[in-house]
C-alpha cells in the first residue's frame, strides 16, 4: 500500500515542477512513524481537513514575517537612507531582481526569504514565502483533489467544504503569483516525473482558469463555518477558514485584475486561443470588469442584507483593523478583515515591526518606514475634494487644517504630540519637529519626507511611554490583512464604472452604483461624497477611485501592484518620491519641540516657506510592469521563459 507524509507531501514532485525548494535528502530522511496510508489520510473529514490545514500556512505573513519587513514598494514609502538592503530601496533603483533570495542579501521581502521548511512555520527565516509556498500549495491542492474519491466516510456538507477549500487555494495561489509575474503555467493536475512542458499562458487564460476554481469554491463553501455541522467542533475559532465570502472576494479581484490595463495590453505572452480583450477608453476590458462587479455585487449584497459575519468597523475603531493592544494577542481585523493568513508569531510585533514607524530618536530603532510627501498629498480635505482642487480650501500656511479624518489617524505631522506621558527628556522630539532640518528630519534616523506613519501603531509606542517595543505585557499584535471589506467596496466601484463607462455603473445583483460604493467608504471616515465635478466623466471619476484606494488602503501593500496594473509605475508623477519643506511660523528651539506650535491643536499650526522637493526619481520602464522570474526556474524547459527585459 502507498504511504503518505501529511506535512511534506511529495516534495520531490514539487522540485520537478517548481525549482528546488530543499534537498531531496531532507524529504527522504523522514521518520517511519510519519507515514500513514493514503486511504487513512483522506478517509474522513477530520483526517482530510488535517491535510488541508497546511495550505493555510503556505502564505507569508508579510507584516511580521522577519525582523523588519518591507512591503510597500510603490511611490508611497521611504526607508532610511542607509537601508539599501530593503526591497523598497531596490525597487527605487529599478532592481526588481531583489525579490529573490539569490539577490536579496538580508531577507528584506516576503516573496522569497531564505529557506522554506514546511514543518517549521515559527522560526525566523523558515517561514513560507510566496514563490515557494504558492507552488507547494498548488501541488498539495491538486493532490487533495485527486484523492477526493477516497473521502468515503463524510457527509455531503463535509465533502463540499473540503473540495471548496482545495479549489479556492488552487485558484488563490495561482492568482497571488500571477499579479507579480504575469501569465504562468496553470497547474491543475498532479504532475509526475516526466519532463515538464507546461507552457506559460496569457494572463487572461490564467485568470479564466483561476475564476473557474474560485467560482466553484464559492458555490461549495458556507458563509460561516460556525453555522455548519462540520465546523461545530471548532466553533468560535473558524474566522480564518476559507468561506464563500473569501472565494467571492478573490473571484472578483482575479477578474478585475484580468480586466485592468496592464493585463489587457500585455504583449509579452501570446494568447493561446484565449478570450477577446476589447478595451474601453481607459484600457479596461469591459467583460472582465462586468464579471468582477457581479462577483463583488454578490458578496456585498450578502453583507448589506446581514447574511454574513462581516461589516465595516466604526471609524472610532479603525485602529483595530491593524493592531490589538492588551487583548492577549487577539488577531487584528475585527469584523472587516476578510482574508488573513495565520500569525502564530504575533509577539514579533514587539521586537520588530512596532519599532519601525517612529524614528530612532523616538524608539531607539535604526530603521524607519515613513510616508512620502507626494503620497500624503492624496489625503484630501474633509469636504471630499483633492488638495489641488481650487475649491478645496487647502491652505499652504495651515496645511494640517480641514483634512480627511484618515489623515489624522494615519499620519503624524509637525507639532503632533508623539510622547503622551510628557517625559522631560522627550522635550526635543515630543512635538514632532518635522520641519526642514528639525530633530526628526535626519535621513538616516528620522523622516526623509516630513511625515511619520502611525496607521499601524499608537502614540505611546515610544521609549518613554514604553507601550510598544519590548513591552511583552502589552500583548501588541500588528497584522495587515490581505483583503478587507473596504477594499471590496473600492474594487466593486472600479469594476462597475469600467464595465458601464460611468460613475453610475452598477452590477445587476447589488443596489449601489460605483459612486455610491466609494461614498460608503468616505461616509464611514467622515468625508464628504465624491464631488459632482468628478462624476461626469469616467476619466475624472477614476481619478477619485484611484485616490480613494491610495488613502483608504494606504501602506497595506496594495500600491505597488495597483500602479503596475494601471501601467503608471513608470510615469510621472508616480515615479517620484518627495519631501515637504517648511518652517514653523512661530520659530523653533532645538531643546524644546513645543516652541512655535499649538500644543492643544496642531491642526492650527502655521508654517512658512511651504514647498516640495524631489528626493527620489525612479528610472523605470515597461519591463518593470512584471518582476523577473528566477533564472534557475526559467532554465528548466523552453516553454517556461523569462519576462521581457530581464
Amino acid at each position: 500500500m502507498k504511504k503518505i507524509k501529511i506535512n511534506i507531501l511529495a516534495i520531490l514532485a514539487v522540485l520537478l515542477a517548481c525549482g528546488s525548494f530543499t534537498s531531496c535528502t531532507d524529504y527522504l530522511d523522514k521518520a517511519p512513524e510519519s507515514d500513514i496510508s493514503e486511504d487513512e489520510a483522506f478517509k474522513n473529514f477530520k483526517n482530510f481537513q488535517g491535510f488541508v490545514e497546511e495550505l493555510y500556512f503556505c502564505l507569508p505573513n508579510f507584516t511580521t514575517c522577519y525582523w523588519n519587513n518591507s512591503f510597500n514598494w510603490g511611490e508611497d514609502e521611504f526607508t532610511g537612507i542607509n537601508e539599501t538592503y530593503m526591497m523598497c530601496d531596490k525597487v527605487d533603483k529599478g532592481d526588481f531582481w531583489g525579490w529573490q533570495s539569490e539577490h536579496d542579501g538580508w531577507a528584506c521581502g516576503f516573496l522569497d526569504i531564505g529557506s522554506f521548511d514546511t514543518g517549521n512555520y515559527h522560526d525566523v527565516g523558515k517561514h513560507p514565502t510566496l514563490w515557494q509556498g504558492a507552488w507547494y500549495a498548488i501541488r498539495k491542492a491538486n493532490l487533495g483533489l485527486a484523492n477526493l474519491d477516497r473521502f468515503n466516510e463524510g457527509t455531503k456538507e463535509e465533502h463540499d467544504m473540503i473540495k471548496g477549500q482545495l479549489l479556492f487555494f488552487r485558484g488563490f495561489y495561482h492568482f497571488q503569483l500571477m499579479q507579480y509575474f504575469g501569465g504562468l503555467p496553470y497547474i491543475d493536475e498532479v504532475l509526475g516525473s516526466s519532463a515538464l512542458t507546461n507552457p506559460r499562458l496569457s494572463y487572461a487564460e490564467c485568470a479564466e482558469k483561476a475564476a473557474e476554481d474560485l467560482r466553484a469554491a464559492a458555490d461549495l463553501l458556507p458563509i460561516n463555518w460556525d453555522t455548519t455541522l462540520a465546523g461545530a467542533s471548532t466553533k468560535g475559532k473558524n474566522d480564518l477558514r476559507i468561506n464563500k465570502i473569501m472565494a467571492l472576494g478573490y473571484l472578483g479581484k482575479n477578474l478585475l485584475w484580468a480586466g485592468s490595463p496592464l493585463m489587457v495590453n500585455d504583449p509579452n505572452i501570446p494568447i493561446h486561443g484565449g478570450p477577446s480583450l476589447s478595451q474601453n477608453s481607459l484600457g479596461y476590458n469591459e467583460d472582465f470588469c462586468k464579471r468582477a462587479a457581479e462577483a463583488f455585487g454578490e458578496l456585498l449584497s450578502l453583507v448589506e442584507t446581514g447574511q454574513t459575519q462581516y461589516k465595516l468597523v466604526n471609524f472610532k475603531d479603525y485602529k483595530s483593523l491593524f493592531l490589538t493592544h492588551q487583548q492577549s494577542g487577539l488577531m487584528p481585523g475585527s469584523t472587516e478583515a476578510i482574508y488573513r493568513c495565520p500569525a502564530n508569531d504575533w509577539n514579533r510585533t514587539n521586537w520588530g515591526q512596532s519599532r519601525d514607524y517612529c524614528s530612532k530618536p523616538i524608539n531607539d530603532q535604526g530603521i524607519c518606514y515613513h510616508p512620502t510627501a507626494n503620497y500624503v498629498n492624496y489625503y484630501g480635505m474633509a469636504n471630499g475634494l483633492p488638495l489641488d482642487d481650487a475649491d478645496s480650501g487647502f491652505d499652504k500656511a495651515h496645511p494640517w487644517a480641514g483634512r480627511d479624518p484618515r489623515f489624522y489617524h494615519d499620519i503624524r505631522f509637525d507639532g503632533c504630540d508623539l510622547v503622551p506621558c510628557g517625559d522631560e527628556d522627550a522635550k526635543p522630539v515630543r512635538y514632532a519637529p518635522l520641519y526642514t532640518d528639525g530633530a526628526l528630519r535626519s535621513p538616516t534616523e528620522g523622516s526623509r519626507s516630513g511625515y511619520l506613519n502611525y496607521k499601524f501603531i499608537r502614540d505611546d509606542f515610544n521609549k518613554w511611554d514604553k507601550m510598544g517595543a519590548d513591552n511583552y505585557g502589552a500583548n501588541n499584535h500588528m497584522l495587515v490583512p490581505y483583503m478587507r471589506l473596504a477594499d471590496i467596496y473600492l474594487m466593486y466601484a472600479e469594476a462597475a464604472c469600467n464595465a458601464k463607462n460611468s460613475a453610475s455603473g452598477k452590477s445587476d445583483n447589488f443596489s449601489k452604483t460605483a459612486e455610491e460604493a466609494i461614498n460608503t467608504i468616505r461616509e464611514r471616515a467622515g468625508v464628504s461624497p465624491v464631488n459632482r465635478k468628478y462624476t461626469g466623466s469616467l476619466e475624472k471619476f477614476m481619478g477619485e477611485v484611484r485616490r480613494e484606494r491610495a488613502v483608504e488602503l494606504a501602506f497595506e501593500a496594495h500600491r505597488f501592484t495597483d500602479l503596475r496594473r494601471w501601467m503608471l509605475i513608470d510615469k510621472y508623477p508616480y515615479n517620484i518620491k518627495t519631501s515637504q519643506e517648511f518652517q514653523r511660523a512661530g520659530g523653533t528651539n532645538d531643546k524644546d519641540s513645543s516652541v512655535g506650535i499649538n500644543k492643544n491643536d496642531p491642526t492650527k499650526n502655521e508654517v512658512i516657506g511651504w514647498s516640495e522637493k524631489v528626493v527620489v526619481e525612479r528610472n523605470l520602464s515597461s519591463k518593470h510592469y512584471w518582476l523577473p522570474l528566477k533564472v534557475k526556474d526559467v532554465s528548466m524547459y523552453p516553454e517556461f521563459y523569462q519576462n521581457p527585459g530581464w
